[in-house]
């Protein structure tokens, strides 16, 4: 059950259930033969000149009821009893469709929603309250985060917003690779320059894999700062395990910090070292091995993963000569060195997620290059009885193209490299970047344009919603200081005042926001915000800019109603921007920077 009120499903409900009523009554009344159970749609028309609502029960029971629609939907019409309902009339078009039309009542109650649930608007209780974890960014901390980080950190933070307001205990987390072949290779980079600081450049090679970024000529400056007397008597071990973590103390820091501008706090930042030392990596895999999932293989062991993926497709759906073709490989869990893999460590975090912190749901907002390791995971708990393929979801997510100019741009002022997330913000506004990467579902390809994000225009879509916000509150405290209007309690307004099309279309755009709420939460995808703030800060705009629907000049009454209209427009854009991350300003007619 959803929560808060969803007028525009409570209508559709309402046309069914009036027209059953009326069939009811003229079966009664011999008009039409009784007991048929006729299923019918309730469908919104495309063209809004037939009204809000359709219903097909003429059609649908015309074989039953042994006549033709026009007639049913004749007898329907005459013993239809809209009296206390929403609809203000219903109207027969074309082969016989009930065309419902929406009266003052529903108008006046979707202002009336949005003013006693106010922040709350839209929520709902899908989720019942059960756990889930959103995991998100998790960048390797072996260098700064880039724009790909950045489009990843906005889409899991405004999800996990979204569950939360859709009934979910959401749990944010960043898990931090601080352990394994990155985190080696990471080490021996600090290492090479610091031999280069101290030999010269040409006495020392730098490793072809190692990172070539200015920062680890930065941290190999500042380890040395502090390191006494460099390589001295020590080993070389024992130098790359203190540049590790004097890496690592520094570089996720600066990431917690780049983040928290951007507006993303989490619950938790979980190092994988953690589930090293624990054993629990260890024990994970010999669960793996008393299932009798694992083999061993030239001194490793092997997770069956092949065997996993056929059984999972199987339970899918897919036939066992389906199965059969699919090119499916094993994976190493335990190399013949005795270190476990990366894919061992990401199980048992996985195993940790679910069964022992006991989320009912863990969601992973992922690059699309991953898109293969999605059903191996998935399998593998499977595997351990944790019914991975139903509990883990993952979100694929697409490239980002930054674009200035009309040209891609490549390459960091800083680094050299990709385009670092503190490189970014220090052109754009955070506001700015966070509705452009949200702008479009994870599984498109999303153009970053550097020149839009700044303009102050109606092409810039974070600056229109921003402005719509903003010209509402100078709006209404221009009416306050000119007119002495306040704007009123929905109780006091008079909504079938409201009668010109912009304002209805305005007031159905209102309605729309529980839903698109709840569809976005369901489908993880948060850009079904951005596209609905777009729609509608464009329908207010209609509304504002229409002469007919002027609030200067027009009498008190209508002037109420006009501003409480405006009035619950900035109640639903703030409730929209908040969700995103993105602030809603109160703006003079000069607004500041989007």
């Amino acid at each position: 059950m959803r929560s808060m009120l969803n007028l525009i499903q409570s209508a559709k409900n309402q046309a069914a259930a009036l027209t059953q009523a009326a069939y009811e009554r003229a079966a009664e009344a011999g008009v039409l033969p009784g007991g048929a159970q006729v299923k019918a749609a309730v469908e919104i028309p495309k063209d809004l000149n037939h009204g809000d609502y359709a219903c097909t029960f003429a059609m649908a029971g015309a074989k039953q009821l042994h006549m033709a629609p026009r007639a049913i939907a004749q007898a329907i019409v005459e013993h239809l009893e809209l009296e206390g309902s929403c609809f203000s009339k219903v109207e027969i078009a074309g082969p016989g469709f009930l065309n419902f039309t929406l009266g003052p009542k529903w108008y006046g109650d979707v202002l009336a929603a949005v003013e006693s649930e106010g922040a709350d608007y839209g929520s709902g209780q899908e989720g019942g309250g059960k756990k889930v974890m959103v995991e998100f960014v998790s960048a390797n901390p072996t260098g700064p985060m880039h724009i790909g980080n950045a489009r990843g950190g906005v889409l899991g933070d405004t999800l996990a917003n979204l569950l939360a307001r859709d009934g979910w205990d959401v749990w944010k987390e960043f898990y931090v690779n601080d352990a394994g072949n990155q985190i080696d290779k990471f080490a021996r980079s600090i290492y090479a320059r610091c031999m280069q600081q101290t030999l010269g450049e040409a006495n020392y090679p730098f490793p072809q894999d190692g990172y070539h970024g200015d920062d680890i000529r930065e941290l190999a400056q500042g380890f040395l700062s502090q390191a006494g007397e460099f390589p001295g008597q020590r080993s070389e071990s024992d130098w790359l395990n203190d540049m590790a973590q004097y890496g690592l103390s520094r570089n996720i820091p600066k990431m917690q910090a780049d983040l928290k501008k951007y507006g993303i706090e989490y619950d938790e930042w979980f190092l994988e070292s953690s589930l090293h030392s624990s054993g629990y990596v260890a024990e994970t895999v010999q669960l793996l091995t008393d299932k009798g999932w694992t083999y061993e293989k030239d001194g490793a062991l092997w997770l069956n993963t092949s065997r996993l993926l056929r059984e999972k497709y199987m339970r899918e759906g897919k036939t066992q000569e389906q199965a059969d073709k699919l090119d499916l490989k094993d994976d190493v869990l335990r190399r013949a060195n005795g270190f476990y893999t990366y894919f061992a460590a990401d199980i048992a975090y996985h195993r940790n997620k679910l069964d022992v912190r006991g989320f009912d749901l863990a969601i992973n907002i992922w690059g699309a290059d991953h898109h293969g390791h999605v059903a191996r995971l998935q399998a593998a708990l499977d595997g351990l009885g944790l019914d991975g393929s139903h509990r883990l979801v993952i979100v694929l997510m697409q490239l980002v193209n930054l674009l200035q100019d009309g040209q891609p741009v490549r390459m960091s002022k800083r680094s050299g490299k990709a385009i670092a997330l503190h490189d970014l913000l220090d052109e754009i506004s955070v506001d700015a970047a966070r509705y452009f990467f949200n702008n479009r579902a994870a599984s498109s390809p999303l153009d970053f344009d550097l020149d839009l994000a700044v303009r102050q225009d109606s092409e810039n879509p974070v600056y229109s919603v921003q402005y719509a916000h903003g010209r509402i509150c100078t709006l209404i405290d221009r009416m306050a200081e000119t007119a002495g209007a306040k704007v009123p309690a929905a109780a006091e307004v008079d909504a079938s005042l409201l009668a010109h099309e912009k304002e209805l279309a305005v007031i159905k755009a209102l309605a729309q926001y529980p839903e698109e709420l709840h569809l976005a939460a369901r489908d993880y995808d948060p850009s079904r915000i951005n596209r609905y703030l777009t729609t509608l800060s464009e329908e207010f705009h209609r509304f504002y800019n229409e002469d007919a629907c002027r609030l200067m000049g027009a009498g008190p009454e209508l002037l109420a109603a006009r501003l409480k209209l405006a009035d619950s427009v900035r109640i639903v854009l703030a409730n929209g921007l908040t969700l995103l991350g993105v602030s809603a300003p109160r703006w003079s007619d000069n607004p500041k920077k989007a």
